[in-house]
């Protein structure tokens, strides 16, 4: 009756392991939904701004959010395979596979973390720099339209302050035929409204455009640090999950034998 009993248990243990993987790899299908959304939402939204920034750390946490978020696409459904026919070597590499994504997700919310940490003192040393001494400038179209972009979206005019444009290479020039600061600065672009730079005419935000930058970089390194750290917490589970059926299965193997 013992053994009877433990036979049970045993195939009692491996039946709830094997529905809690099922809900797991859905929840993990789910997540890598939301990890590759998220690398995407960044890199899309608003990605004029990246050529603004003096590093790509940025850029490289949304690229390794995305191939993390591809990987666990492709591994949920080998991992619903692998349960299914309850293959050690099958569950084996989808153990190995949880494991790299769990790396690869941590590490992207530790870049996005650390870059977090750094970001401010970044965009203060470099973003009125980049903004004076390339707009407008041969080859510098994409940092020209990124300038552009960033004083219209958020409704603001330099780097701190309009004062900003004052010392820019591009109002320095003939190319800016008497402007004061570039049109992107005026609440109504028309041609040469940069002639007159009274807050009637132009954003005067406190802060700048820096200020502004700032809490929108901030909001998206937050969430993919979060959404990076919290499924690779759910990588883990799956992976501890995934090696106690393996374990199971060899034990049951054992005993049939």
């Amino acid at each position: 009756m013992t053994a009877v009993y433990k036979d049970e248990e045993a195939d009692w243990l491996t039946v709830c392991l094997k529905y809690l993987l099922f809900v797991f790899n859905f929840l993990f299908w789910v997540g890598g939904v939301a990890v590759l959304g998220v690398g995407v939402w960044t890199l899309v939204e608003k990605s004029d701004y990246l050529s603004l920034l003096a590093s790509s750390t940025f850029a490289v946490s949304a690229y390794i959010l995305i191939l993390a978020g591809s990987m666990v696409v492709v591994t949920g459904f080998l991992g619903c395979c692998a349960v299914i026919r309850e293959q050690k070597s099958c569950l084996s590499m989808y153990f190995f596979c949880l494991l790299v994504i769990f790396l690869i997700e941590l590490v992207a919310g530790v870049l996005a973390y650390v870059y977090y940490q750094r970001l401010s003192e970044e965009l203060k040393q470099h973003l009125n720099q980049t903004m004076t001494d390339n707009y407008a400038q041969p080859g510098r179209e994409a940092i020209t339209l990124a300038v552009d972009s960033l004083q219209q979206d958020f409704k603001c005019c330099g780097s701190n302050n309009s004062s900003d444009w004052m010392v820019s290479m591009y109002v320095s020039s003939k190319q800016a035929e008497d402007r004061l600061v570039p049109d992107s600065c005026c609440k109504t672009i028309t041609p040469h409204c940069g002639n007159r730079d009274h807050p009637s005419n132009i954003y005067k935000v406190e802060g700048g455009c820096i200020t502004k930058l700032e809490q929108f970089l901030a909001n998206h390194l937050l969430v993919i640090g979060a959404v990076g750290i919290g499924v690779a917490c759910l990588q883990l589970a799956g992976a501890v999950l995934t090696a106690c059926f393996i374990y199971l299965l060899y034990k049951e193997e054992e005993e049939d034998l």
